[in-house]
């Protein structure tokens, strides 16, 4: 098992900055499994949950349209951490966001497991 405990959330105004964190623990790495991509989501009520950004364990990025140039991702591999630089918010960037997790498990088959964090507020202030 994997547990995310995520950081970082709160209230800021248009134009401002946060940083949030997302900390992987368990059974993270070792000869039977290894993880692999990280990422964020976030979800407004009513609408279903979106991309934000995913960083594969080398290091790829690929981001939402909607955040290019905004927002960087990036992961700490030791620390099993990846971090979401958000700047420049707007308003609509509102929304809860949730840390995103994939483990590859070296059995036969190899199987993927995908765990999610339990979610941080963030609110952008117009």
């Amino acid at each position: 098992q994997v547990q995310l405990v995520e950081s970082g959330g709160g209230l800021v105004q248009a134009g401002g900055s946060l940083r949030l964190s997302c900390a992987a623990s368990g059974s993270t790495s070792g000869s039977t499994a290894s993880i692999t991509a990280m990422g964020w989501y976030r979800q407004v009520p009513g609408k279903q949950r979106e991309l934000v950004a995913v960083i594969s364990a080398g290091g790829s990025t690929n981001y939402a349209d909607s955040v290019k140039g905004r927002f960087t991702i990036s992961r700490d591999n030791a620390k099993n951490t990846v971090y979401l630089q958000m700047n420049s918010l707007k308003p609509e960037d509102t929304a809860v966001y949730y840390c995103n997790v994939h483990k590859v498990v070296f059995t036969t088959p190899v199987t993927e497991n995908v765990y999610w964090g339990q979610g941080t507020q963030v609110t952008v202030s117009s």
